[in-house]
């Protein structure tokens, strides 16, 4: 049984990597220890992707949400748990606004 040459037509290549942070470069820009960058990673309070080397990268937008993290420990005096919590209520608000800011006006 012969398998048919696979079909490239419909194939996207990305033409270059999407542009990513490494841990002490992100660790640096957000004014924190390396260390502490790793601890919020694992303890899902930061998002990072992991190469086949095991190296952490992030987005760029990691070091504004460190900075979020940093302002609910320090001004809300909250533990890590409350600001994952606290993190999830934010983000879900944010896309009710959007959502709600897409929907017609209502007559009257």
């Amino acid at each position: 049984m012969t398998v048919p040459p696979p079909d490239h037509r419909h194939a996207r290549y990305e033409l270059a990597l999407p542009h990513r942070l490494s841990l002490e470069t992100t660790a640096r820009r957000a004014g924190l220890h390396p260390e502490l960058v790793r601890r919020l990673v694992s303890l899902s309070l930061l998002e990072a992707t992991r190469d086949a080397d095991g190296t952490l990268w992030f987005a760029e937008t990691a070091p504004v949400a460190l900075a979020r993290i940093q302002r609910l420990r320090a001004g809300l005096c909250l533990n890590y748990a409350a600001i994952g919590v606290v993190l999830d209520l934010l983000d879900r608000i944010a896309r009710m606004e959007v959502e709600l800011r897409s929907r017609p006006a209502a007559p009257g």
